[in-house]
């Protein structure tokens, strides 16, 4: 059976080094083509992120800035994504991004990978 993430190209964007590795690995051994890891908005070509990517793991803060406008964007050109991060209202994503999920760290593995693939339109594993 192939792996949830089989082939996708993500985008991560995550300021903290060391979780930032942990989720690259973490896509990579469930199938990810591409992973790039993004620890500052200026780093992400905007006008191109949909044609580069299949999916995005968007943590709310990144340097002490949100995220919520970059995912606004994310949401109007049609990538799927998922929030993960600590910093977040539950009530106040389900409001303002209403279907988008919001995994909370400290997550698990097995649920940001649930996340993005369900994000995608692919199931859990039987």
């Amino acid at each position: 059976m192939p792996a949830l993430l089989d082939g996708l190209r993500i985008l991560v964007l995550e300021d903290e080094f060391l979780i930032a590795m942990d989720v690259e690995q973490l896509c990579r051994d469930h199938g990810a083509g591409d992973v790039v890891i993004a620890r500052d908005l200026a780093n992400v070509d905007r006008k191109d992120v949909a044609a580069r990517f299949d999916a995005a793991i968007v943590d709310l803060m990144l340097g002490g800035a949100s995220t919520l406008d970059f995912a606004s964007r994310l949401r109007e050109a049609g990538l799927p994504f998922v929030f993960a991060s600590g910093y977040a209202d539950p009530d106040e994503i389900k409001v303002s991004f209403p279907g988008i999920r919001l995994v909370t760290k400290p997550y698990s593995g097995d649920d940001l990978v649930e996340a993005v693939a369900a994000a995608c339109g692919r199931g859990p594993r039987a």
